[in-house]
């Protein structure tokens, strides 16, 4: 906000009285506050980027992911935690976390499902190749209940234990499953 518009919300008694030689405090004071509402100016000239996670600033972007409940894949209590210091890095890297936020309502409709399961490992990883079991057999030949297979392709090994949190928080709650990468 400019001086000139701070001083047109002043009363007009003050109005009138900043022309005059006696006012060099209350210019000095509007100057000050011009200087302190710039920084927040700024950021409010610029907002909608910080919602957009394409644009948004590196250290917004973990805020981003918390708000569409993303940071229980990767931060490993993100209940308690006082800075963004703190966060770990997202394995996939920054960018698979701005692509993951951006298809977080797409992701959240499929959830539960072996589509939805596909699509996550591969937004979060940036590896394609996974595909799911849900035909399992003992040694018997028996179908096992509720249970599934993640097949990981080999590219994805590196990004094991953020599978594995992706596959256990993904699943239905009923459903046991086993992670395999591929060789």
């Amino acid at each position: 906000m400019k001086r000139s518009e701070i001083e047109l919300l002043l009363p007009e008694i003050f109005r009138l009285t900043l022309d005059s030689e006696s006012s060099r405090l209350l210019g000095g004071m509007l100057d000050v506050m011009q200087d302190l509402l710039e920084p927040s100016e700024q950021v409010l000239d610029s907002l909608a980027a910080f919602f957009d996670p394409y644009q948004a600033p590196k250290r917004f972007v973990h805020y981003l992911a918390g708000w569409v409940d993303l940071d229980p894949f990767w931060v490993q209590d993100p209940e308690n935690f006082d800075d963004i210091a703190q966060i770990p890095e997202f394995p996939g890297g920054l960018d698979q976390l701005r692509v993951l936020i951006a298809r977080a309502a797409y992701l959240s409709k499929w959830r539960g499902t072996q589509k939805g399961m596909i699509a996550f490992l591969e937004t979060a990883t940036g590896v394609t190749g996974y595909r799911i079991d849900e035909q399992i057999t003992d040694e018997e030949g028996i179908v096992i209940p509720f249970h599934i297979v993640v097949h990981a392709p080999k590219e994805a090994a590196d990004y094991r234990s953020l599978i594995e949190r992706i596959v256990r928080l993904e699943k239905p709650a009923y459903v046991t499953a086993d992670i395999q990468v591929e060789e």
